[in-house]
């Protein structure tokens, strides 16, 4: 079996379209679709089974889009609602099944869970990845990252360790990271980074993740040999993608239900 990465979402905290808003991607998502945005979530498939990172709250959109009736594994980057907002559909699911489902997360991400729901854990068992865990033939190691006005987040780095070596992460919630907050991303073969916008003009004492032209930065800096932006806004046409904002050959737009080969 090969490790496989999928899409399930690629939108920022409130989706595309917005609910309230009429601009000409906002309509586009709405007729042709393209633009169609769920809550950023992506799944790894490998010989451990299927686990998910982050369950917001398109969750269930998200797994009738893929014809999928059963989940038992999820990866939680931060306690927002745009990625624990599905916890809840999730845990009922779990309950009528008669089965416990298992995260995995931080210890204060935990403690924040418990205090917001203090009913999952009857249907979820709670697992404590502060200090990374293996999870079949991955090591998958947690590490706190600045997410702005927000607060911070988590950010993940995989590493094969069986087979053909691998380095991967997933950061979609990062912005102005420092130099310690930098160093997962040295030697990796995918980077996936959350990035709101091609130039995001909002003071930066406002905003919470990277745009592309930020995002561009770091990758020079890291030199990962892949690339892909998500979490994206409104503000992002993927049927622009290459040519309409100036990307380089190695970085791509996350699109709903792409997959992507971990090898």
């Amino acid at each position: 079996m090969n490790d496989t990465l999928m899409f399930w979402g690629t939108g920022d905290s409130m989706g595309v379209p917005r609910v309230y808003c009429s601009c000409l991607i906002c309509e586009e998502a709405r007729t042709t679709g393209s633009n169609r945005r769920y809550r950023s979530s992506v799944s790894v498939s490998s010989t451990a089974g299927e686990l998910l990172i982050d369950c917001g709250p398109d969750w269930r959109s998200q797994m009738e889009r893929i014809g999928r009736h059963d989940l038992d594994q999820v990866l939680i980057t931060h306690a927002h609602f745009d990625h624990i907002g599905g916890l809840p559909e999730w845990a009922d699911a779990c309950r009528w099944q008669k089965k416990k489902g298992l995260v995995y997360a931080p210890a204060d991400v935990l403690q924040t869970l418990r205090g917001q729901f203090p009913w999952l854990e009857q249907h979820i068992l709670y697992r404590d990845c502060s200090e990374g865990i293996q999870w079949g033939n991955w090591h998958i190691r947690p590490w706190r990252v600045c997410h702005g006005k927000n607060g911070y987040a988590y950010a993940y780095r995989f590493d094969r360790t069986a087979g053909t070596p691998y380095a991967w992460a997933y950061c979609s919630d990062a912005i102005q990271l420092q130099e310690e907050e930098k160093a997962p991303l040295y030697g990796l073969k995918l980077a996936i980074l959350g990035t709101n916008f091609y130039k995001e003009d909002a003071p930066l004492a406002t905003r919470s993740v990277y745009d592309m032209t930020e995002a561009l930065q770091l990758i020079e800096e890291t030199a990962p040999e892949r690339a892909i932006f998500t979490h994206m806004s409104h503000g992002v046409d993927i049927r622009s993608d290459r040519n309409g904002y100036s990307l380089p050959a190695a970085v791509t737009l996350a699109e709903t239900g792409m997959k992507v080969e971990l090898t």
